[in-house]
Formats: structure tokens, sequence, C-alpha cells
């Protein structure tokens, strides 16, 4: 499950081109939080906190919790709008969520035991279909990422989302498939299993045998 930060912020008393540029200069970041049934709100953060949080991982799927003058409300990040030159966060739009809500976030995917895996061991490469996997998710309950075993996985394999082991409550958004994750590809110059190259050689061994 996903930590929640606490962020402190101001309500804007005017929305506008010309109150964002006013805030930017300031050191703030404009930002609305919408949602829940509840209106609007127009904040600013401070630049400096905001900017630490943004480029942690995982900024769309973290829950996070602003605090505007003592009224918390638990949100989503939904859009981020960067500098184009200088990469500064410009303006940020937060989705006010419920406790029980179901929301669906993208949540990167994470690849373990690569010494283990005897396709890479012979060579084979892991091509990476997928590196985030959009998911239904209790609000409260939101993976910081999902785990893919690569023990075991040989050249040719595929790994789809129905392979992955996902927490209780949480489902992919796309239902129609059984979609691929990832591969586990031969680099092109025609590299085998160790156990295909050994099945291989019990044959060529056989036939020699026939010949003599």
């Amino acid at each position: 499950m996903s930590d929640m930060t606490t962020i402190s912020a101001s309500e804007r008393e005017r929305v506008g081109k010309g109150s964002a540029r006013a805030a930017r200069r300031a050191g703030l970041v404009p930002a609305v939080i919408y949602g829940n049934k509840q209106d609007p709100v127009g904040i600013t953060m401070q630049a400096r906190e905001i900017t630490k949080i943004v480029h942690q991982p995982g900024i769309f799927g973290r829950l996070l919790e602003i605090d505007v003058a003592g009224a918390k409300s638990t949100v989503l990040t939904r859009d981020i709008q960067f500098h184009p030159v200088s990469d500064v966060v410009m303006h940020m739009d937060f989705l006010r969520i419920s406790a029980s809500a179901t929301v669906a976030v993208a949540v990167p995917v994470e690849f373990i035991n690569e010494d283990k895996c005897p396709g890479i061991k012979v060579g084979g490469v892991l091509n990476v279909v997928r590196y985030e996997v959009e998911l239904n998710c209790p609000a409260t309950a939101i993976p910081e990422k999902i785990t893919i075993d690569l023990d075991g996985v040989k050249i040719g394999d595929s790994i789809h989302i129905s392979a992955i082991e996902l927490p209780d409550g949480v489902t992919p958004t796309i239902t129609d498939r059984d979609f691929t994750v990832a591969t586990l590809a031969s680099p092109g110059g025609g590299v085998k299993n160790e156990d295909e190259d050994e099945a291989a050689e019990g044959e060529e061994a056989a036939a020699e045998e026939d010949g003599e």
C-alpha cells in the first residue's frame, strides 16, 4: 500500500492566468482539487515541497492528503503541467476521493530474480511490453508496484496479466483479454534454452550412432 503524504496548501481567492502567474512568481504552484461530488477548490502549494513529491516514483498512484487551513482532502494526482523548457511544475490537478472509492491507477511493474532466469542466462532479452499496468484498486489499498518473478522463465515465454498475483480487491482495467506484460525473446542469433541445446545434442549423438 502506498504511504500517504500530507501537503499544506492555501486556498486561492482568485483563479485565472494572472493569479496563477502571480503565484508562481511567489514560489507557489497553483492547483485545483475536484471530484467526490464537491465543488472544485483552487489552491496554491509551496513549489519546493511539491517538486520533491512530484519527482518521486509512482506519483500518479500515491494517495496524498492536502490540508487547506485544517480542511483535509484525500486525493490522487490526475495531471501535472510542466514548463516546456525548465521542467518546472506549472499546475496540478487533484482528484478528491473517499475511503470507500475504487480508483483506476497506473501501477509500475517490477521484475525480480533476473539472475535466476534461464532465458536471460543463455542470452535472451527481456522485452517489457508494459512498464505500468492500469488497475482498479480500493482507494485505501493502492499497491506501490506489482512484482513479476523471472525465476524459471525461458526464451519464447510470454508473461500475461493472468500469471501475476494481484493484491486482494485489485483487478486489471482491461478485462476483455489476457494481455501481455513482458516476453523473453531471443536476441536474433539463434539462441536456445539450455534444455533445448541438450535435447539437440542428444539427437545429434543418436544420429551419429545410427550412422556408424
